[in-house]
């Protein structure tokens, strides 16, 4: 089982690597239908931000489930740790989403 700083790393990294996947293997694809490369990634690192968090925290539906009982049955403590999960997956997410703008030359 891991302890709670070890998922919130794990969700941070695996956020940031769908990032810098998505956008580097689709602008491989780019390369191979001769369409511009640094514009297609910066458009897939935008297009896939919300899909990075959702995959990282592990899907919605639990989440969701997570602030149903949080809220309905008084367990604030999983609800501040689900916040927490997607706060470190829109972290990941942003830092993925830098990184590629600063390979692009820093152009949106």
């Amino acid at each position: 089982m891991e302890t709670f700083p070890q998922k919130l790393i794990l969700i941070f990294f695996t956020a940031l690597g769908i990032m810098l996947g998505a956008a580097l293997i689709g602008s491989l694809a780019a390369v191979m239908v001769k369409v511009p490369p640094l514009a297609v990634m910066i458009r897939l690192a935008r297009d896939m931000k919300i899909w990075a968090i959702a995959a990282a925290i592990g899907g919605t539906f639990s989440t969701f489930e997570v602030f149903e009982s949080g809220l309905f049955q008084g367990e604030l403590r999983a609800v501040v740790k689900q916040l927490l999960y997607i706060f470190s997956a829109l972290a990941g997410t942003q830092t993925g989403y830098q990184l590629i703008l600063a390979l692009c030359g820093g152009k949106e």
